[in-house]
Protein backbone atom coordinates (compact mmCIF):
# COMPACT_ATOMS: atom_id res chain seq x y z
CA UNK A 1 0.00 0.00 0.00
CA UNK A 2 1.66 3.53 -1.17
CA UNK A 3 2.42 5.41 2.12
CA UNK A 4 2.14 9.15 2.75
CA UNK A 5 5.82 9.99 2.03
CA UNK A 6 5.63 8.60 -1.93
CA UNK A 7 6.17 12.27 -2.98
CA UNK A 8 8.85 14.80 -1.55
CA UNK A 9 9.59 18.34 -2.60
CA UNK A 10 6.48 19.96 -3.43
CA UNK A 11 6.04 23.65 -3.92
CA UNK A 12 2.77 25.66 -5.07
CA UNK A 13 1.92 28.61 -6.98
CA UNK A 14 0.72 30.77 -4.12
CA UNK A 15 -3.32 31.34 -4.60
CA UNK A 16 -5.18 33.12 -1.41
CA UNK A 17 -5.09 31.07 1.47
CA UNK A 18 -7.98 29.27 3.32
CA UNK A 19 -7.21 29.02 7.12
CA UNK A 20 -7.42 24.84 8.43
CA UNK A 21 -10.62 26.52 10.53
CA UNK A 22 -12.16 27.76 7.97
CA UNK A 23 -12.08 23.93 5.87
CA UNK A 24 -15.03 21.63 5.46
CA UNK A 25 -14.28 18.39 3.61
CA UNK A 26 -16.65 16.48 2.42
CA UNK A 27 -15.77 12.72 2.48
CA UNK A 28 -15.98 10.85 -1.11
CA UNK A 29 -15.37 14.08 -2.75
CA UNK A 30 -15.16 13.16 -6.62
CA UNK A 31 -11.73 13.65 -8.25
CA UNK A 32 -10.64 12.73 -11.19
CA UNK A 33 -7.05 12.10 -11.46
CA UNK A 34 -5.28 12.50 -14.95
CA UNK A 35 -1.48 11.75 -15.39
CA UNK A 36 -0.06 9.52 -18.35
CA UNK A 37 2.73 8.22 -15.80
CA UNK A 38 0.90 4.72 -14.70
CA UNK A 39 3.10 4.09 -11.22
CA UNK A 40 2.26 7.34 -10.47
CA UNK A 41 -1.21 7.57 -11.25
CA UNK A 42 -1.98 4.23 -9.67
CA UNK A 43 -0.16 5.02 -6.40
CA UNK A 44 -1.50 8.57 -5.91
CA UNK A 45 -4.65 7.40 -6.64
CA UNK A 46 -4.55 4.39 -3.84
CA UNK A 47 -3.47 7.23 -1.76
CA UNK A 48 -6.29 9.59 -2.38
CA UNK A 49 -9.17 6.83 -1.80
CA UNK A 50 -7.42 6.16 1.51
CA UNK A 51 -7.76 10.03 2.30
CA UNK A 52 -11.69 9.32 1.29
CA UNK A 53 -11.42 11.01 -2.22
CA UNK A 54 -13.81 9.03 -4.88
CA UNK A 55 -10.98 8.59 -7.75
CA UNK A 56 -11.51 8.28 -11.25
CA UNK A 57 -8.40 7.77 -13.07
CA UNK A 58 -7.30 8.77 -16.82
CA UNK A 59 -4.07 8.18 -18.66
CA UNK A 60 -4.56 10.11 -21.66
CA UNK A 61 -6.39 13.43 -23.02
CA UNK A 62 -9.19 11.68 -24.69
CA UNK A 63 -9.97 9.36 -21.41
CA UNK A 64 -10.00 12.30 -19.20
CA UNK A 65 -12.41 14.03 -22.01
CA UNK A 66 -14.33 10.97 -21.85
CA UNK A 67 -14.83 10.76 -18.15
CA UNK A 68 -15.83 14.47 -17.68
CA UNK A 69 -18.61 14.14 -20.81
CA UNK A 70 -20.24 11.27 -18.63
CA UNK A 71 -19.87 12.11 -15.12
CA UNK A 72 -19.94 14.93 -12.32
CA UNK A 73 -16.12 15.76 -10.32
CA UNK A 74 -15.96 17.93 -8.00
CA UNK A 75 -11.82 18.17 -8.35
CA UNK A 76 -9.45 18.18 -11.76
CA UNK A 77 -5.76 16.77 -10.68
CA UNK A 78 -4.41 17.02 -13.97
CA UNK A 79 -0.62 16.65 -15.06
CA UNK A 80 -0.07 19.93 -17.46
CA UNK A 81 2.39 17.85 -19.85
CA UNK A 82 0.72 14.81 -21.53
CA UNK A 83 1.25 13.27 -24.75
CA UNK A 84 -0.11 13.09 -27.59
CA UNK A 85 -3.31 15.42 -28.74
CA UNK A 86 -3.92 17.84 -26.16
CA UNK A 87 -2.49 18.68 -22.85
CA UNK A 88 -3.84 19.71 -19.27
CA UNK A 89 -5.09 23.11 -20.12
CA UNK A 90 -7.38 20.95 -22.83
CA UNK A 91 -8.87 18.69 -19.76
CA UNK A 92 -8.93 22.02 -17.95
CA UNK A 93 -11.32 23.87 -20.65
CA UNK A 94 -13.50 20.75 -20.28
CA UNK A 95 -13.91 20.56 -16.90
CA UNK A 96 -14.95 24.26 -17.25
CA UNK A 97 -17.63 23.59 -19.55
CA UNK A 98 -19.07 20.76 -18.07
CA UNK A 99 -18.73 21.05 -14.36
CA UNK A 100 -17.96 25.02 -13.36
CA UNK A 101 -17.70 24.83 -10.14
CA UNK A 102 -15.09 22.15 -10.00
CA UNK A 103 -11.90 22.89 -8.34
CA UNK A 104 -8.99 22.90 -11.13
CA UNK A 105 -5.59 21.59 -10.46
CA UNK A 106 -2.64 21.24 -12.55
CA UNK A 107 0.45 19.21 -11.86
CA UNK A 108 3.93 20.38 -14.16
CA UNK A 109 7.62 18.84 -13.04
CA UNK A 110 8.97 22.36 -14.25
CA UNK A 111 9.49 24.51 -10.98
CA UNK A 112 10.31 27.62 -13.06
CA UNK A 113 6.98 28.94 -13.95
CA UNK A 114 7.07 33.02 -14.26
CA UNK A 115 4.70 34.55 -16.86
CA UNK A 116 3.97 30.84 -18.50
CA UNK A 117 2.30 30.28 -14.47
CA UNK A 118 0.28 33.46 -14.49
CA UNK A 119 -1.30 32.61 -18.24
CA UNK A 120 -1.71 29.65 -16.38
CA UNK A 121 -4.14 30.34 -13.78
CA UNK A 122 -6.71 32.16 -15.89
CA UNK A 123 -7.55 28.61 -16.16
CA UNK A 124 -6.92 26.32 -13.77
CA UNK A 125 -7.14 27.31 -9.80
CA UNK A 126 -3.83 26.03 -8.93
CA UNK A 127 -0.12 25.01 -10.27
CA UNK A 128 2.02 22.35 -8.37
CA UNK A 129 4.67 21.59 -9.27
CA UNK A 130 6.04 17.65 -9.11
CA UNK A 131 7.55 15.92 -7.19
CA UNK A 132 4.89 16.93 -4.36
CA UNK A 133 4.59 16.14 -0.65
CA UNK A 134 1.23 14.33 -0.06
CA UNK A 135 0.01 15.70 2.99
CA UNK A 136 0.66 19.06 1.81
CA UNK A 137 -1.03 18.22 -1.18
CA UNK A 138 -4.05 16.74 0.28
CA UNK A 139 -4.27 19.61 2.71
CA UNK A 140 -4.31 21.92 -0.81
CA UNK A 141 -6.84 20.16 -2.37
CA UNK A 142 -9.10 19.97 0.81
CA UNK A 143 -8.63 24.07 1.12
CA UNK A 144 -9.56 24.48 -2.28
CA UNK A 145 -13.03 22.33 -1.92
CA UNK A 146 -13.71 24.23 1.44
CA UNK A 147 -13.13 27.70 -0.95
CA UNK A 148 -15.32 26.79 -3.98
CA UNK A 149 -14.39 27.79 -7.76
CA UNK A 150 -12.41 31.32 -7.13
CA UNK A 151 -14.85 33.05 -9.78
CA UNK A 152 -17.63 32.39 -12.16
CA UNK A 153 -16.45 30.01 -15.26
CA UNK A 154 -17.02 32.27 -18.12
CA UNK A 155 -15.42 30.13 -20.91
CA UNK A 156 -15.98 31.70 -24.70
CA UNK A 157 -14.86 30.32 -28.01
CA UNK A 158 -12.01 32.82 -30.06
CA UNK A 159 -14.53 33.75 -32.31
CA UNK A 160 -17.31 34.83 -29.63
CA UNK A 161 -14.46 37.28 -27.84
CA UNK A 162 -13.46 38.91 -31.47
CA UNK A 163 -17.26 39.21 -32.07
CA UNK A 164 -17.77 40.63 -28.48
CA UNK A 165 -14.24 43.17 -28.89
CA UNK A 166 -14.09 43.93 -33.09
CA UNK A 167 -14.75 47.69 -31.63
CA UNK A 168 -12.51 47.99 -29.53
CA UNK A 169 -9.81 45.96 -31.34
CA UNK A 170 -10.52 48.35 -34.54
CA UNK A 171 -10.47 51.60 -32.94
CA UNK A 172 -7.29 50.29 -30.69
CA UNK A 173 -5.63 49.33 -34.45
CA UNK A 174 -6.79 52.71 -35.48
CA UNK A 175 -4.28 54.44 -32.60
CA UNK A 176 -1.28 52.27 -33.94
CA UNK A 177 -2.21 53.23 -37.28
CA UNK A 178 -2.06 56.61 -36.92
CA UNK A 179 0.87 56.72 -34.58
CA UNK A 180 3.05 54.85 -36.86
CA UNK A 181 5.14 56.59 -39.35
CA UNK A 182 5.15 54.38 -42.37
CA UNK A 183 1.76 55.17 -42.74
CA UNK A 184 1.82 58.76 -41.85
CA UNK A 185 2.47 59.79 -45.43
CA UNK A 186 -1.78 58.72 -46.30
CA UNK A 187 -3.56 60.67 -43.91
CA UNK A 188 -7.65 58.91 -43.64
CA UNK A 189 -10.31 59.27 -41.07
CA UNK A 190 -10.98 57.22 -39.06
CA UNK A 191 -14.06 56.00 -41.13
CA UNK A 192 -12.00 55.42 -44.57
CA UNK A 193 -9.18 53.81 -42.73
CA UNK A 194 -11.38 51.16 -41.08
CA UNK A 195 -13.96 50.86 -43.48
CA UNK A 196 -13.31 47.67 -44.59
CA UNK A 197 -12.83 45.95 -41.17
CA UNK A 198 -16.23 46.00 -40.23
CA UNK A 199 -16.54 42.81 -43.49
CA UNK A 200 -13.23 41.29 -42.54
CA UNK A 201 -14.26 40.68 -38.37
CA UNK A 202 -17.20 39.60 -39.57
CA UNK A 203 -15.49 36.87 -42.41
CA UNK A 204 -12.88 35.98 -39.86
CA UNK A 205 -15.88 35.08 -37.53
CA UNK A 206 -17.71 33.03 -39.64
CA UNK A 207 -14.44 31.04 -40.48
CA UNK A 208 -13.81 30.47 -36.88
CA UNK A 209 -17.42 29.08 -36.69
CA UNK A 210 -17.72 27.17 -39.23
CA UNK A 211 -14.33 24.88 -38.79
CA UNK A 212 -12.74 24.89 -42.15
CA UNK A 213 -9.64 23.03 -42.25
CA UNK A 214 -6.42 24.91 -42.50
CA UNK A 215 -5.27 25.29 -46.17
CA UNK A 216 -8.52 25.05 -47.36
CA UNK A 217 -8.83 27.39 -50.85
CA UNK A 218 -10.02 30.21 -49.59
CA UNK A 219 -13.04 32.13 -50.01
CA UNK A 220 -13.25 35.07 -52.72
CA UNK A 221 -13.95 38.33 -50.33
CA UNK A 222 -15.35 41.55 -52.89
CA UNK A 223 -14.49 43.08 -49.32
CA UNK A 224 -11.19 41.99 -49.91
CA UNK A 225 -10.89 43.28 -53.25
CA UNK A 226 -12.72 46.59 -53.10
CA UNK A 227 -10.29 47.25 -50.13
CA UNK A 228 -6.88 46.92 -52.56
CA UNK A 229 -8.20 48.84 -55.35
CA UNK A 230 -8.91 51.59 -52.77
CA UNK A 231 -5.80 52.18 -51.20
CA UNK A 232 -3.99 52.41 -54.69
CA UNK A 233 -6.13 55.30 -55.01
CA UNK A 234 -6.16 56.71 -51.77
CA UNK A 235 -2.15 56.68 -52.54
CA UNK A 236 -0.97 53.75 -50.22
CA UNK A 237 2.24 51.83 -51.16
CA UNK A 238 2.19 47.83 -51.34
CA UNK A 239 4.35 48.07 -48.04
CA UNK A 240 1.90 50.09 -46.69
CA UNK A 241 -1.11 47.39 -47.75
CA UNK A 242 0.98 44.80 -45.65
CA UNK A 243 2.58 47.02 -42.80
CA UNK A 244 -1.18 47.74 -41.79
CA UNK A 245 -2.56 44.10 -42.36
CA UNK A 246 0.32 43.01 -39.79
CA UNK A 247 -0.77 45.74 -37.35
CA UNK A 248 -4.46 44.35 -37.84
CA UNK A 249 -3.37 40.51 -36.69
CA UNK A 250 -1.53 42.79 -33.80
CA UNK A 251 -4.46 44.39 -32.58
CA UNK A 252 -6.67 41.07 -32.42
CA UNK A 253 -4.11 39.10 -30.74
CA UNK A 254 -3.71 41.78 -28.24
CA UNK A 255 -7.31 41.79 -27.48
CA UNK A 256 -7.18 37.68 -27.25
CA UNK A 257 -4.40 37.73 -24.68
CA UNK A 258 -6.80 40.65 -22.64
CA UNK A 259 -9.22 38.19 -22.27
CA UNK A 260 -6.86 34.93 -21.53
CA UNK A 261 -9.48 34.40 -18.31
CA UNK A 262 -12.23 33.72 -20.64
CA UNK A 263 -10.69 31.89 -23.53
CA UNK A 264 -11.24 28.16 -24.00
CA UNK A 265 -7.97 26.96 -24.62
CA UNK A 266 -8.36 23.53 -26.11
CA UNK A 267 -9.29 25.72 -29.13
CA UNK A 268 -7.06 28.59 -29.08
CA UNK A 269 -3.98 27.44 -31.20
CA UNK A 270 -6.13 25.99 -33.70
CA UNK A 271 -7.91 29.92 -33.50
CA UNK A 272 -4.59 32.19 -33.92
CA UNK A 273 -4.03 29.86 -36.76
CA UNK A 274 -7.25 30.23 -38.72
CA UNK A 275 -6.79 33.96 -37.47
CA UNK A 276 -3.28 34.84 -39.62
CA UNK A 277 -4.33 31.91 -42.38
CA UNK A 278 -7.75 34.55 -42.76
CA UNK A 279 -6.27 37.63 -42.11
CA UNK A 280 -3.14 36.97 -45.00
CA UNK A 281 -5.78 35.54 -47.68
CA UNK A 282 -7.81 38.78 -47.29
CA UNK A 283 -4.62 40.90 -47.88
CA UNK A 284 -3.25 38.25 -50.88
CA UNK A 285 -7.01 39.31 -52.40
CA UNK A 286 -6.61 43.34 -51.81
CA UNK A 287 -3.14 42.57 -53.08
CA UNK A 288 -4.26 41.30 -56.31
CA UNK A 289 -7.00 44.33 -56.88
CA UNK A 290 -4.07 46.51 -55.91
CA UNK A 291 -1.88 45.60 -58.69
CA UNK A 292 -4.52 45.27 -61.08
CA UNK A 293 -5.32 49.14 -60.16
CA UNK A 294 -1.72 49.85 -60.71
CA UNK A 295 -1.48 48.16 -63.85
CA UNK A 296 -4.48 50.46 -64.68
CA UNK A 297 -2.75 53.61 -63.45
CA UNK A 298 0.48 52.58 -66.30
CA UNK A 299 -1.50 52.42 -69.04
CA UNK A 300 -3.34 55.16 -68.49
CA UNK A 301 -6.45 54.14 -68.37
CA UNK A 302 -7.01 56.37 -64.89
Amino acid sequence: MPSDEAYVSFRRIPRPHVSSAQEVFVANTKLLLVDDEKALLESLSAIMAMHHFDVTTASTVAEALRHISTQSFDVLLSDLHMPGAGDGLTVVSAMRHANPKAVTMLLSAFPQMTAAAQAILLQADEILVKPMDIPTLIDVIKQRVAQGAPRSRVVESVATILERTSESTIQDWFRDVEAAERLKPVYLNFELRSAHLPRLFLDLIKRLRSFVPLGTRELVSSSAHEHGTLRRQQGYTASMMVEESRMLQVSIFRSLQQNLANIDFSVLLIGVMTIADEVDSQLSQAMESYIAESHRYDLGLI
